[in-house]
C-alpha cells in the first residue's frame, strides 16, 4: 500500500483486492468507528470485494464465517419457478443450503418482513418452509408473479429482518461480526433510494455496539442519504477507484472534502430544473447539497448557505419541511406548480452565490467508470 496527499486529502493505493479488504477491516477493528461507506462507479468491483471480505474472515477463522452480506450473490439465492406447464402456480423458491437462511423457520420472520414491506408496496407473501418457496398475493389473485423490483424489495425487506435478529443477539446468527451491503438498490428509482436509505441507517444506528458494517454503492443519492443519517455516528468514508480492469485500487478520503457526486447531483437538479420534471425527492437532494456545502465552508448548518437572500426565512423552512417524511416506495410525487416555483427560487439563489462548474453528467459517469 502506498499512500499520497494532493489538496490536502489522502490516497492510498493497494495491489491487490486482499490488501484492500484488511485496510477495511483494520479501519473496523483498529478505532472507535463501526462503518466504512464506499462510494464507487459500476465496474469498479464492489461486489468482488464484498466477497473478498466475507471470505477474509473465513480465513482468519479457519474457515467459520463472520459476515452476513447482501450483494448479487444474495439476490441469486432465490429463483422463480413459472409453472411452465400450467402458468398458475407461480413461486419464488429458496436456495436453503445458505448460511444465509440459518435459522428463519425458528425466527418467525413474516411479522418483521411485513413491517418493511408494508411501507413500500401492497402484495402479500406465505412462506412455506416445508418446500421452501414464497408465494405472492394481491387483491384477490394468488401466486402472482411480481416485479422485479418488488422482488429486489421483498429480498431486501427479508434482509432487514435478519438484520433485527442479528442486532437482538439471536443465537442462530450469532456468528455474525460484520455486516457487509452493496448496491441493495439497483432496480429502484431515486425516491426509494431515500426511503431505502433511510430504513437501513435508523436499523444499523440500533446495533452500533455490536455489529461492524461495510456499505458499499455506485448510486449517489443512496450514498448521500446514509451518510447524512450515520454523521452522528463515527465512521468513514472512502471514494473507491480502479484505475484499469487490472489495476490497482485507491481509496480517497471524502469526510471533510466535498465529493464529485455531490456537484453530480447538483446538475441532475439543474436538468430538473431546465425541463420541469419535478418530485418530492429533489428537495432531499437539494438539501444534502446544502449541508455539504456549508460543512465545507465551516458552517454548522445549511441555512448559511442561503443567508442574507431575499426570503431566507422562507427558504430555510421550505427546506425543513419538504425535505422530510415518510416516503411512497413506488409512487414518486410530482411538486405542484408553487412548489416547483419555491424550488427554482431556492435553487437559483443558492448557485447565484456558489457558482459551481456543472459537469455533463453522463460523460462524466461513463469518462471515470473503472
Amino acid at each position: 500500500m502506498r499512500a499520497r496527499r494532493g489538496c490536502g486529502v489522502s490516497i492510498y493505493r493497494y495491489g491487490s483486492i486482499r490488501r484492500l479488504v484488511q485496510r477495511i477491516r483494520d479501519d473496523l477493528n483498529g478505532g472507535a468507528q463501526n462503518f466504512v461507506l464506499l462510494y464507487a462507479f459500476n465496474g469498479t468491483g464492489k461486489t468482488r470485494l464484498s466477497m473478498e471480505f466475507k471470505d477474509a474472515g473465513k480465513r482468519k477463522n479457519r474457515g467459520r464465517p463472520d459476515t452476513l452480506y447482501f450483494n448479487a450473490f444474495t439476490e441469486d439465492l432465490f429463483s422463480w419457478d413459472n409453472d411452465l406447464a400450467n402458468d398458475s402456480q407461480r413461486v419464488l423458491r429458496l436456495n436453503s443450503a445458505s448460511r444465509f437462511f440459518a435459522g428463519i423457520r425458528e425466527l418467525a420472520l413474516e411479522e418483521n418482513i411485513q413491517a418493511y414491506l408494508g411501507r413500500y408496496t401492497d402484495f402479500d407473501f406465505n412462506v412455506d418452509y416445508e418446500r421452501w418457496l414464497i408465494t405472492f398475493s394481491k387483491a384477490e389473485s394468488d401466486h402472482i408473479k411480481v416485479s422485479r423490483g418488488e422482488e429486489n424489495i421483498f429480498i431486501w425487506c427479508l434482509f432487514m429482518a435478519i438484520c433485527e435478529r442479528v442486532i437482538d443477539g439471536h443465537p442462530s446468527y450469532g456468528w455474525v461480526k460484520y455486516l457487509y451491503i452493496d448496491d441493495p438498490i439497483s432496480s429502484l428509482d431515486d425516491n426509494n433510494a431515500i426511503a431505502v436509505a433511510s430504513d437501513l441507517a435508523r436499523l444499523l444506528r440500533k446495533g452500533v455496539n455490536s455489529l461492524k458494517v461495510v456499505i458499499s454503492s455506485h448510486h449517489a443519492l443512496f450514498f448521500n442519504v446514509v451518510c447524512n443519517e450515520l454523521k452522528r455516528e463515527v465512521h468513514k468514508r472512502y471514494f473507491l477507484h480502479r484505475t484499469r480492469p487490472n489495476g490497482q485500487y485507491t481509496l480517497r478520503a471524502t469526510n471533510d472534502t466535498p465529493f464529485f457526486h455531490h456537484v453530480a447531483m447538483l446538475s441532475e437538479i439543474q436538468h430538473a430544473a431546465e425541463s420541469g420534471d419535478f418530485y418530492t425527492y429533489h428537495f432531499n437532494m437539494l438539501r444534502s447539497i446544502l449541508e455539504k456545502t456549508a460543512t465545507f465552508f465551516g458552517h454548522d448548518d445549511f441555512s448559511a448557505c442561503i443567508h442574507g437572500v431575499e426570503d431566507e426565512i422562507l427558504y430555510a423552512r421550505a427546506l425543513n419541511l419538504l425535505s422530510h417524511g415518510q416516503y411512497a416506495i413506488y409512487e414518486p410525487r410530482e411538486m405542484v406548480e408553487d412548489t416547483k416555483a419555491l424550488f427554482r427560487q431556492i435553487l437559483d439563489s443558492f448557485q447565484a452565490r456558489y457558482q459551481f462548474a456543472l459537469p455533463n453528467l453522463a460523460t462524466a459517469q461513463n469518462g471515470n467508470t473503472a
